[in-house]
């Protein structure tokens, strides 16, 4: 199962690489309705130190960059779960907590702990490119 999780470690590393040098790229992708997992993911959520989308005020693309971020994020979670798992994710999002809450009450195996947090971290790189990029180009104006 190792070579499964450096497989998909070095996936991200790549697209990681694509997105910090092809700034270019939209990322959006058109929103999709997923009734496969039937997980409930809150739309908010805040980086490590970076500010919120309303806080430095995005633009429309940048903010539809950022939610397909998330988006992408919370299929690859709920792929990584179970389906008890699923429920449990999606009962602990309901009870008020946020995303990092609601995995952290999860039974999860070390293999899929590995595999949430490189999505979870990989996530946070691509959300703090795009607020990196959004700053920059405030500072050049």
């Amino acid at each position: 199962m190792a070579i499964y999780l450096t497989k998909r470690l070095s996936m991200f590393a790549n697209i990681l690489a694509l997105v910090l040098f092809m700034p270019g790229i939209a990322l959006a992708v058109p929103v999709q309705i997923n009734t496969t997992y039937g997980v409930i993911f809150p739309q908010s959520t805040k980086t490590a130190s970076y500010s919120t989308s309303s806080e430095i005020s995005l633009t429309p693309l940048q903010r539809q960059e950022l939610q397909a971020v998330r988006q992408r994020r919370n299929k690859e979670i709920a792929a990584v779960l179970n389906s008890s798992q699923r429920d449990q994710l999606n009962q602990n999002l309901r009870a008020g907590n946020n995303i990092k809450q609601a995995l952290e009450k999860l039974n999860l195996q070390p293999e899929q702990q590995d595999l949430v947090k490189a999505i979870v971290q990989f996530t946070n790189l691509k959300m703090n490119a795009i607020s990196s990029r959004h700053l920059l180009k405030i500072a050049e104006k």
